[in-house]
């Protein structure tokens, strides 16, 4: 692993970030902070963040790195210190077949972001009827496939070299997200009633806060956020120098995928407000409700372009992540194998079910499907028992001082015992409990 690992720190955070960033930014955190009241599930997900930030995310990175593989060894070695390391290698494959799994919807979904950047370019989507168009080609079987085939091809040339090429990817990819997000933004300061957006945003109504829901809601949108999966952020941990700051990095990450969440956030609800549209969650918001919007502003086809381009790297960013893990561990398991080989047979697997599951309606239009029960089965089902394992993994079965020691390596601050502690009783039951609910009450994340 010594010749695959990141060039800087710069690098890896804009990696690890581009890793987090993505749709749960893009969608998911602006619908959920409207159906939870606003500034009451922003207070509850910044706690969060920062809880699973400082122990989750800082583990998984230190696991990665002490093991230097990805997740099927980092499993491995961590289970090896109860003599169970064949037990270990079995249990990882679960969070690994989740990032898999996402992946092959993942893609569908940011073909069709592909598309509307494509028809904001040719200007089509400035007359089209939002709910028709998308239901043109959202509900019909093999629709997209050449945008389709487009971001498998290009997320793959991304991993082509490893860490080398990936972090190059998101040294122009991220900066460029965030750039075209805070144009974006300050332009929707403009529409009217945008304060009335912010107001919402940013003023808590506290009631809100007992409501179980709400905090269950915010706990899951900062799990999925980070990109806590027991499996994803491993692989980052993996490619890192002995003489980074890992706390540091998780701290880093974090600040900037919250702020994605917030940019996204600020460009989305005031938008809404201003033309009073009822909001959605998932595609409604990227595809209908915001075309709607955009044909009505000044300058909509523009801004169009810079939103659906900052979608596209956001989304490419998150599923190149998706595919080096799984590449990682194959080459980890099955050292004679080519790595383009190895990416060629990942973008295979992620083409073919893919083409079958674009529309995004359910059985009716797609072969296996739908994208959208896909993604339940998995977000409801893989990714929480995913987390679950790899939290419980890190702070109950691998040795303590092994897991603290990789923490201190190249950190500036000692981190003691109460930090393994904090983790192992408040983190750990925090995971288990997402596990539960998502089980329970069937909530996807």
């Amino acid at each position: 692993m010594k010749h695959n690992k990141f060039t800087s720190t710069w690098g890896f955070i804009l990696t690890t970030v581009g890793s987090a960033v993505g749709m749960a930014n893009v969608w998911g955190f602006p619908y959920k902070l409207t159906a939870n009241g606003g500034g009451a599930f922003l207070l509850a997900y910044l706690f969060f963040i920062v809880v699973f930030a400082f122990f989750g995310l800082s583990a998984e990175y230190a696991v990665g790195r002490y093991s230097g593989t990805g997740t099927l060894g980092s499993y491995e070695k961590a289970w090896s210190h109860v003599k169970l390391s064949k037990f270990g290698k079995v249990i990882g494959i679960l969070p690994l077949l989740g990032s898999m799994c996402i992946a092959i919807g993942y893609a569908v979904i940011i073909s069709y972001v592909l598309k509307s950047l494509f028809q904001s370019l040719t200007g089509s989507l400035m007359t089209v009827e939002p709910e028709a168009w998308f239901q043109s080609f959202s509900g019909a079987n093999f629709s997209v496939v050449p945008f389709h085939l487009i971001v498998i091809v290009i997320t793959l040339l991304t991993c082509v070299k490893g860490a080398s090429s990936i972090e190059k990817a998101n040294k122009l990819m991220m900066p460029l997200f965030f750039v075209l997000f805070v144009i974006l933004a300050a332009r929707v300061a403009f529409l009217p009633n945008a304060l009335e957006g912010y107001q919402f945003m940013f003023k808590p109504d506290w009631k809100m806060l007992a409501d179980p829901k709400v905090l269950v809601g915010a706990m899951g949108q900062a799990f999925f956020s980070l990109s806590i999966t027991g499996s994803g952020m491993i692989v980052c941990g993996a490619y890192l120098h002995k003489d980074e700051d890992i706390v540091a990095g998780a701290k880093q990450t974090a600040l900037f995928d919250t702020i994605a969440a917030l940019v996204a956030a600020l460009v989305m609800i005031p938008a809404l407000f201003s033309y009073s549209a009822n909001p959605e969650g998932g595609p409604g918001l990227l595809f209908v409700t915001l075309p709607k919007i955009l044909q009505n502003m000044w300058g909509g086809r523009v801004f169009a372009i810079a939103l659906y381009l900052a979608v596209l790297f956001g989304g490419i960013s998150s599923l190149q992540n998706m595919f080096e893990v799984v590449c990682e561990s194959i080459l980890h398991n099955f050292k004679q194998l080519n790595r383009k080989t190895v990416l060629v047979f990942i973008g295979m697997m992620a083409f073919i079910p893919g083409i079958f599951m674009e529309p995004i309606g359910g059985v009716e239009g797609a072969i296996l499907g739908g994208w959208g029960p896909w993604m339940d089965l998995v977000s409801i089902y893989i990714i929480p028992m995913g987390a679950t394992l790899g939290a419980f993994t890190w702070f109950w079965i691998m040795d303590k001082n092994a897991l603290l020691d990789e923490i201190n390596t190249g950190s500036k601050i000692k981190y003691t015992k109460t930090w393994y502690y904090l983790g192992k009783y408040i983190y750990v039951p925090m995971a288990a409990i997402l596990c539960f609910v998502a089980l329970y009450y069937k909530i996807a994340f």
